[in-house]
């Protein structure tokens, strides 16, 4: 989709109601109920990130969402794919300066360039104890990305009209950080399975964006 069309069809997002939880256990693992109550000591003691859903023009200004590919760590979301974001910092005056900043830091996106347009609904990540705020955006500018070396591994440029195809829907089986292959619900995108947290996102926002476009 031209871009100048959807930044008017997108502007509509603002008043309609969020698709909130339904939307998002549509791309639930099949284990996060029983994680999540497993961990409800903790929750209270949950830390908090602000990730950013950025939509942009390419060169022939075609619509495009960006991702990032995590690096290979010793850690619960290691090669893994997300949106660009991060903690809360007591820098950050909210979690939505912090998703901007983050979003500044992990691709080069300057923050002047970002327009956030709508909160959505938080997530709560088990495995790393995080209650997640992702919030959808637009840069009118064509990004040069510039990806942080020691925490992205790649920048995943994705077509609006591949990430509303439902047809990249699918199922597969994947390895998580305790240890075992499950099958989840994911996204194929770019070659890349998305699954988890950032796919019960980006449910949402497809489900919201399939409201207006």
């Amino acid at each position: 989709m031209e871009f100048d069309k959807f930044c008017k069809l997108i502007s509509k997002i603002e008043n309609i109601p969020l698709p909130a939880e339904p939307s998002q256990l549509k791309m639930s693992p099949p284990f996060r109920e029983a994680l999540q109550e497993k961990q409800k000591h903790l929750i209270k003691k949950a830390k908090k990130a602000g990730v950013m859903a950025l939509f942009y023009p390419n060169n022939i200004q075609e619509t495009y969402l960006v991702l990032i590919l995590r690096k290979t760590y010793k850690g619960v979301h290691s090669a893994q794919v997300g949106f660009p974001g991060g903690k809360l910092e007591l820098s950050d005056s909210s979690i939505k300066a912090a998703a901007v900043r983050e979003t500044f830091e992990e691709v080069g996106v300057p923050t002047q360039n970002i327009e956030v347009l709508r909160e959505l609904t938080q997530v709560y990540i088990p495995p790393s104890n995080y209650f997640v705020q992702p919030f959808i955006g637009i840069s009118k500018q064509t990004p040069h990305f510039v990806k942080q070396e020691d925490e992205v591994e790649d920048i995943l440029e994705i077509t609006l009209t591949e990430f509303i195809n439902d047809a990249n829907v699918v199922t597969k089986t994947v390895s998580t950080s305790y240890n075992m292959d499950v099958v989840v619900p994911a996204f194929q995108l770019n070659g890349h399975v998305v699954w988890g947290a950032t796919a019960m996102m980006l449910s949402e926002i497809k489900d919201l964006l399939k409201q207006v476009l």
